[in-house]
Parts: C-alpha cells; sequence; structure tokens
C-alpha cells in the first residue's frame, strides 16, 4: 500500500494508476487507456490488502462520450469486486454503465456464440461478450490471488 494519502496528481511516469479514475483521467491525457487499464490490473492484482484492493475500485470514473468505455468500466470494477470477495462499488449499478446493443470486443463473428457462453457475469449482463478471463495478467498469477 502507498505510504500516505493516495495523490492523483503525480504523473503517470512516476507509477502505476492505482484506481480507475487513474486509469481514465491518465489514458485519456496519453490517448491509451488500455495500457494503463493493463498497469493498474497489475497493482491490484499485487496488492496484499482486501480494503486497499476495494479502495482502488471504490472512486468512479468520469463519463466519457462513448457509451462502451463506461460500460466496460463499471464491468471490471464489478468482476473484479466479485472475484476477490469485495464490496461492489455502488457507482457500476448506475444506468449509464450499461450497453442497450450487445459488443464484442473481438469482432469475429465466428467466436460470438462462444463468448456469450464464457463470458463473466459483470460483462455479460452489460451486453459485453468477452472470453472467459477478459482480465487475465501475468502478474495475477505470481501473485497467487484470484485464480
Amino acid at each position: 500500500m502507498l505510504d500516505g494519502p493516495m495523490t492523483t496528481d503525480v504523473p503517470a511516469t512516476h507509477r502505476r494508476p492505482r484506481s480507475l479514475q487513474e486509469v481514465l483521467r491518465w489514458g485519456q491525457r496519453s490517448g491509451d487507456t488500455d495500457s494503463f487499464l493493463r498497469e493498474f490490473l497489475d497493482e491490484f492484482y499485487l496488492e496484499p490488502d482486501a480494503d486497499a484492493r476495494a479502495a482502488m475500485l471504490a472512486d468512479e470514473p468520469p463519463l466519457v462520450a462513448y457509451e462502451r468505455g463506461n460500460a466496460y468500466l463499471a464491468a471490471v470494477a464489478e468482476h473484479l469486486a466479485l472475484r476477490h470477495h469485495l464490496p461492489i462499488p455502488e457507482w457500476t449499478q448506475a444506468k449509464c454503465r450499461f450497453l442497450k446493443r450487445p459488443y464484442y470486443p473481438c469482432g469475429l463473428e465466428s467466436l460470438k456464440a462462444t463468448l456469450l457462453v464464457e463470458s463473466p457475469p459483470a460483462f455479460r449482463r452489460r451486453l459485453i461478450f468477452v472470453g472467459a478471463d477478459p482480465l487475465r495478467r501475468p502478474r495475477r498469477e505470481r501473485a497467487g490471488i484470484g485464480l
């Protein structure tokens, strides 16, 4: 856990994001939210304290213009909370965090049936259809959590 209060104004080059708010903010600045999400997941999986992991999910990221991004971050937070027996952040349940039409990020028509079955509940209920383990990171296995 970080020493002292969590700061959100530290440049992204000095540490990894420790909240989904930082993922979005730093990602918007750099134009690469996906990289910051992967870095966040590494931090989350390596954090040994459950309360600290819950805090990493608690603060609502700002809404963006594209509804898929809003729904995806909510699915990430809910999925991590469920998988690690943490409280589900209330912000993830807002209507604006759900899609109205199905979304298949892979874009391959041949995979749709598989993704319908494999998608974890937090993604599926938002109509986001992904693989069975959409947030897999090598550090998770090394840390031995969430397996």
